[in-house]
């Protein structure tokens, strides 16, 4: 510290000569360009500055937020196809929206579906399973109103694979070729799961009756390929790339052939927020649509969403930059063609207590994301 009276003259210097020069008054000292060889009057150093000031997202919606502010209550299942609301929450998107959103996790769609029945929550993000089907004929007054994380439109990280030394020996060689095998697939009658490997089998001519299935959690997968007690299964990421690399198994049909672009999972508004607080409905459809749009190519993985996900989810950091990414449909439309598809499959397998159809358009309101659009597009 012995040079500290020399700083101090250099410093009466400056000032001397800044009075002298009659100087224009002091800017913030944030908004000085890095020492890069450019001149002070540089106009470009006042647009960082202004830009500083702006709101991380530049198309945030100016003039739509609600004021009052209006609590929401959203229930979820903690799984990543459902991080638009996690990004929507931690970047601000319902905040700037005039919405005070809390979260309720759940441990699965059937404890949300009667959350929303009691109106205890708002919005739930549920799978789109058997029990929502039952729900709906029995007459709870439920509506979908924003979809959730899509299958890809190709190359999906999902597949029906078959034992390695079954293809090898030509005895499975196509998907007709596992009529009655063991067939393994996570989750029980009525699942997800059981819709997937439904129209999976049905590329190659069969039903879900025709094969022996068995209900086996994806990690436990590759261990069976191993022992040799399953002929073939559905797998996802990054199970069937370890049943693969390990050469247990090998694959049939990549998932997305069979339900290209499928939305099994769906935020669905209770009555009382689509019938008595429809602003409320838009602006959370916004809110979805805001980050869906953030969550595309290269930014999936930004830091800002990474940390939405952390918050949200169970997993770690690596697991989500090694992983495959979920598809967000940025338009945020709903796909109702493929909601009668998920419930023709689960009458027909017998895992609804109704016979005659329910069409999905009676159960879909997508005016919500209409209007998200059309304000997005303002």
């Amino acid at each position: 510290m012995f040079d500290l009276p020399l700083r101090r003259v250099l410093a009466l210097a400056a000032v001397l000569l800044l009075l002298v020069a009659a100087c224009a008054p002091d800017e913030d000292p944030a908004a000085e360009a890095p020492d890069d060889g450019a001149e002070d009057e540089d106009p470009v150093d006042e647009d960082a500055d202004e830009d500083a000031d702006e709101p991380e997202d530049p198309d945030a919606d100016e003039g739509l937020a609600l004021d009052p502010v209006e609590e929401v209550r959203i229930a979820y299942v903690p799984i990543m196809k459902f991080a638009t609301a996690y990004v929507a929450e931690q970047r601000g998107h319902f905040e700037d929206l005039g919405l005070d959103v809390t979260f309720e996790q759940v441990a699965s769609g059937t404890e949300a579906i009667a959350f929303l029945e009691e109106g205890t929550v708002d919005l739930g993000g549920i799978a789109l399973v058997a029990s929502t089907w039952n729900a709906w004929d029995a007459g709870i007054d439920l509506r979908v109103i924003a979809p959730g994380g899509l299958e890809p439109e190709a190359d999906s990280p999902t597949k029906l694979m078959a034992r390695s030394d079954l293809v090898e020996d030509g005895e499975v060689e196509e998907v007709a070729d596992l009529e009655g095998r063991t067939v393994a697939v996570a989750g029980g009658p009525g699942s997800g799961g059981e819709y997937l490997l439904t129209r999976a089998l049905e590329e190659g001519g069969l039903g879900f009756d025709d094969v022996d299935v068995q209900d086996l959690g994806n990690p436990e997968m590759p261990a069976s390929f191993e022992a040799e007690a399953i002929d073939a299964a559905l797998v996802g990421s990054p199970y069937a790339d370890q049943a693969e690399s390990a050469g247990h198994a090998a694959p049939l049909l990549d998932l997305a052939e069979a339900v290209p672009g499928a939305m099994t999972v769906a935020f669905v508004g209770s009555a009382s927020l689509v019938e008595e607080r429809p602003e409320v409905a838009e602006r959370l459809a916004l809110g979805l649509l805001r980050a869906a749009e953030q969550m595309q190519g290269e930014d999936y993985l930004a830091d800002e969403n990474i940390e939405a996900y952390l918050e949200f989810v169970d997993t770690t950091e690596e697991d989500l930059r090694e992983g495959e990414p979920v598809v967000y449909d940025p338009e945020q439309d709903i796909p109702v063609d493929g909601l009668d598809d998920i419930e023709r499959v689960h009458r027909e397998n017998g895992r609804v207590e109704y016979e005659e159809p329910i069409d999905a358009d009676e159960v879909v309101d997508t005016s919500f994301v209409e209007w998200a659009r059309d304000a997005a597009d303002e």
